[in-house]
């Protein structure tokens, strides 16, 4: 991108802090390469998000930025071993193709994400009645809640789910 496209706020933002960022990034991540991508990917987001106001805090906003993606390259990569962990335990004749693969770690991340913008207790209700099979009164003994709750909760986990479907 050249310089003329990048708004001035973000240029002059990259300019005074990629260095100290790209630093931090590699003391955390213990690699150049992952810590100078993280660093592209923060100020990628500030330009796709628009958001080239002047912050009073620069270098908080983003290590917030910048940690957000780390967790987010984190939990891809770890719920993408536990499927090719998985996945070593099959016979040869049933493992799936590499687009098979590609495509169910996508649907994973998914609905990672999915489950993710669930509240907590909304989260744990539909993850205990869809993972581990409980009935709603088992669940609500479980967590101690009354039975129309485990219902709201388990309502608006679908209402997410349906919600995300028609996006």
């Amino acid at each position: 991108m050249s310089n003329a496209a990048v708004p001035d706020s973000v240029s002059t933002l990259y300019q005074a802090h990629h260095g100290w960022l790209f630093g931090w990034l590699r003391r955390k991540t213990g690699c150049s390469q992952q810590a100078a991508d993280l660093a592209q990917d923060t100020f990628l987001r500030l330009l796709l998000k628009r958001e080239c106001e002047a912050f009073r805090e620069p270098r908080a906003y983003l290590r917030t930025v910048a940690h957000g993606l780390m967790v987010d390259q984190i939990r891809r990569r770890t719920l993408e071993q536990a499927y090719l962990e998985a996945l070593a335990l099959l016979p040869e004749p049933v493992a799936p193709s590499p687009e098979e693969r590609l495509l169910v770690i996508e649907a994973l991340l998914h609905i990672d994400r999915l489950l993710d913008a669930l509240p907590k207790k909304t989260r744990t209700v539909f993850l205990l009645s869809q993972l581990e099979g409980l009935s709603y009164p088992e669940i609500a003994e479980q967590l101690g809640i009354g039975l129309r709750s485990v219902k709201r909760y388990m309502h608006d986990g679908f209402a997410q789910c349906l919600r995300v479907l028609l996006t």
